[in-house]
């Protein structure tokens, strides 16, 4: 778990590696725990929500986020181009989560498919 998450900041700009199963899932859901506990713990010092800015400090704090969101959403885009390869596909495959619901369910079951022998370097 620790390693597959360490590898993920190790490879953030690594977009034509491959990531098997365990290496995709682990930081997918250490990312989601960590983003609910860090903004409820944001939120609950703040005494409002994160997108209400009253002064200085609020705005700094919702910058903040937004640089966070925006490092963490690159290393997730180049994880997944990174599990496609994986499983034989091609990182274009990304785009099917254009399509609303279907491409969300199609490429969930892209990201659980097993690693092929012949992937992309």
């Amino acid at each position: 778990m620790i390693k597959s998450y360490k590898k993920f900041w190790q490879n953030i700009f690594n977009f034509s590696g491959t990531a098997n199963r365990s290496e995709y899932w682990w930081p997918v859901i250490i990312n989601w725990i960590l983003a609910f506990v860090l903004m409820n713990l944001v939120e609950s010092l703040l005494g409002h929500s994160i997108n209400d800015i009253y002064n200085w400090g609020d705005w700094s704090i919702k910058t903040s986020s937004l640089i966070i969101s925006f490092v963490v959403w690159i290393a997730m885009l180049s994880l997944r181009f990174r599990r496609l390869h994986d499983s034989n596909h091609s990182a274009w495959w990304i785009l099917i989560m254009i399509v609303p619901i279907i491409g969300d369910i199609w490429f969930i079951i892209l990201m659980l498919l097993p690693s092929k022998a012949n992937n992309y370097d």
